[in-house]
Order: structure tokens, then sequence, then C-alpha cells
């Protein structure tokens, strides 16, 4: 059995898990740490629900809390650096 992967490795491919973009192995391993991961399954249900908003509005008016979470997301997944707890 392979170690599961990271926190950051699997919020990094959340999108295209749900999208089913990813191929057979890849999302099997997305599958498999959210299966042991509580932290990153709220993410992949913050995920979901952004897929939703964004799916329900042709013009976007993002709450401040969720515009700070985003950025911060954002900044977290650009610096290679930066660990995930």
């Amino acid at each position: 059995m392979k170690p599961l992967i990271s926190c950051r490795e699997a919020v990094r491919q959340l999108w295209r898990f749900l999208d089913e973009e990813l191929k057979s192995a890849d999302h099997e391993r997305v599958e498999e740490h959210l299966d042991h991961c509580v932290h990153c399954c709220g993410e992949l249900e913050f995920v979901r629900h952004m897929q939703k908003l964004l799916g329900s509005q042709r013009e976007l008016t993002i709450p401040d809390d969720v515009q700070h979470r985003l950025e911060g997301l954002i900044a977290e997944l650009s610096d290679p650096g930066r660990t995930r707890k």
C-alpha cells in the first residue's frame, strides 16, 4: 500500500477530483486521503459549496469572509515552502 498523499496535494487536486478529471490512480489516492483526513473533508465541502455557488450565479458577489478564505487558500497553494497541517 502506498502512503497517503499529503494534505497539500489532496487540496491541490480537489477541483479536478470533483470534476472527475483525474486519472483513476490519482482519483483513488485523493479519495483514500479524504477517507482518513477530517481537515481535507472540510476543504472538500468548501470546494463543493463554491462549485455550486459559481454554477448558480452569473454575477458573483463573494462575502468578505469567503473572499479572505479563498485568498488564503490560493496563497497557501502558491507557496511551496509553506506546510499544511
